[in-house]
């Protein structure tokens, strides 16, 4: 079990859990890349960044989603993450813009965090 902390400046830190099994090779990039910081965008109940490190194709990648997944969309370069239903999926599905590799759970906090994340700069590390 791999926890990864989100840091956002006078904020909450938004904690995940990846899953290797989802898409290793994904998540592998992912680990090997940390710590980097981002800029954060929402897109309805959907926190996702600016271009990341990682750089690597369609693995296991699927659409619709679960809520508090957290992802990585090979279009973008981006990371995702979940916190409830997109501007684009049907009433109660989780849709991103295209299919993408899970990587793993958010774990804390709660979708008030999107109040607050639309434009913020974050910092991506593994919690100690």
């Amino acid at each position: 079990m791999t926890l990864v902390e989100i840091e956002i400046p006078n904020s909450s830190n938004i904690i995940i859990e990846l899953n290797e099994k989802t898409s290793p090779n994904t998540v592998e990039q992912f680990i090997s890349n940390l710590p980097f910081s981002l800029t954060l965008n929402v897109w309805g109940e959907e926190i996702y960044t600016s271009e990341s490190p990682i750089d690597v194709s369609e693995e296991n990648a699927k659409s619709p989603v679960s809520i508090n997944d957290v992802a990585y969309w090979p279009s973008g370069k981006a990371i995702c993450l979940f916190f409830g239903p997109t501007p684009i999926g049907k009433k109660g599905d989780i849709t991103p813009a295209s299919p993408v590799n899970v990587i793993g759970k958010i774990i804390s906090p709660d979708k008030s965090i999107l109040n607050i994340a639309d434009g913020a700069q974050a910092t991506f590390r593994l919690k100690s």
